[in-house]
């Protein structure tokens, strides 16, 4: 098996760290990307006694330092074959006549341009070796809305489209595109949609079993692993206890 080198944003939690984890077993170079610096300093130590890896204190939502950074990557670890984008959140469930500003641009910021910069910075070397995988971490979200949804379905949308018209663009110059989209999944994520509060995050998983962590990232492996003549283009995951809703229809009293 090829060693490849494999940059993961957002990798200091949930499916970063979990990729992370995936990619260390299986013998990869790993540059972990995220904002908290303690926490993705120790899991590179920890992995770093599996496989080479780096540790980059890197916030998606600030263009130059992305430029700077992933631009800027030491020798060994400049020449990324694997792009998981995943770095993203939600921030609250208010209607959209309720939803706080400020949760709306986090969310535009971190999910569609902290994506586009992260591509930006690393697609240009993956053209010039002829050779590449981008897996973007999508949602469900992406393609089913829910109350409280709004901006954060929209955010995903943009990552779904996004990924196919990068497959258009880049036709004929040898590079992966995927996106991955996960329905509900036990990890941090609503722990961040309420702002830290355990109780309320932990209820979103009452009485039923959600996706794990670890279940997504071996689907991101699972995708940069199928022979080379292939591209998983989307796919989409659910845990087998949800599904669609019926359409909401207002009736008067």
């Amino acid at each position: 098996m090829a060693i490849k080198t494999v940059l993961i944003t957002g990798a200091s939690s949930g499916f970063g760290e979990a990729c992370a984890r995936k990619f260390a077993a299986e013998g990869h170079r790993l540059i972990l990307a995220a904002r908290r610096t303690d926490r993705i300093e120790a899991l590179a130590r920890e992995l770093g006694a599996q496989v080479d890896t780096l540790a980059v204190t890197l916030d998606v939502r600030e263009r130059e330092s992305v430029e700077k950074k992933l631009g800027g990557l030491p020798d060994g670890f400049s020449e990324v074959d694997i792009l998981v984008n995943n770095a993203g959140l939600a921030l609250g469930l208010n209607s959209a006549d309720q939803a706080d500003l400020d949760h709306w641009d986090t969310m535009v910021d971190t999910n569609i341009k902290g994506l586009m910069y992260c591509t930006r910075a690393i697609l240009p070397g993956m053209v010039a070796r002829g050779a590449g995988h981008i897996v973007n971490i999508g949602s469900v979200a992406a393609s089913w809305p829910y109350p409280g949804g709004n901006a954060y379905g929209g955010t995903k949308a943009f990552v779904q489209q996004f990924s196919r018209n990068l497959r258009t663009d880049l036709v004929g110059k040898n590079i992966r595109v995927s996106v991955v989209e996960p329905g509900m999944c036990e990890t941090e994520f609503s722990l961040v949609r309420f702002e830290g509060d355990a109780d309320k995050a932990s209820t979103v998983y009452d009485g039923m079993q959600p996706l794990s962590g670890k279940d997504v990232a071996d689907i991101v492996y699972w995708t940069t692993q199928v022979p080379p003549h292939i591209n998983v283009n989307q796919l989409e995951v659910m845990p087998v206890a949800q599904a669609w809703s019926p359409f909401a229809v207002h009736r008067d009293s």
